[in-house]
């Protein structure tokens, strides 16, 4: 019914930055909250940064001040632009969605995943 397609992760050097988006696309009639969670090996999902449809916007506390997330609901896209980026970073970027579709169905979404890696 509704999918998410991510974009945008790959290698990068310390202190470096990358840009992610995600998309959304199928029977959406609107998006509440859109953001990214990451998981590093052996470590718990963690949030990184959440936005609402409204643009109030939500950061875990090891990002706050070098990621900003910023969506388009126009075309249903959630972007987070990573700055700074540090080597603890790395993890696996997962989008997720709160949707309502057009059936007045709400679901959670997720992504397949983003490799980011921090590395030099």
């Amino acid at each position: 019914q509704v999918q998410l397609v991510e974009s945008g992760g790959g290698l990068v050097q310390p202190g470096g930055s990358l840009r992610l988006s995600c998309a959304a696309s199928g029977s959406i009639l609107r998006i509440n909250n859109m953001g990214w969670y990451r998981q590093a090996p052996g470590k718990e999902r963690e949030l990184v940064a959440s936005i609402h449809s409204t643009g109030s916007a939500n950061y875990g506390t090891s990002v706050q001040g070098r990621f900003t997330i910023s969506r388009d609901n126009g075309k249903n896209t959630v972007y987070l632009q990573m700055n700074s980026l540090k080597p603890e970073d790395t993890a696996v970027y997962y989008c997720y969605g709160n949707a309502r579709t057009t059936s007045y169905v709400s679901v959670e979404v997720w992504g397949q995943g983003t490799l980011v890696t921090v590395s030099s």
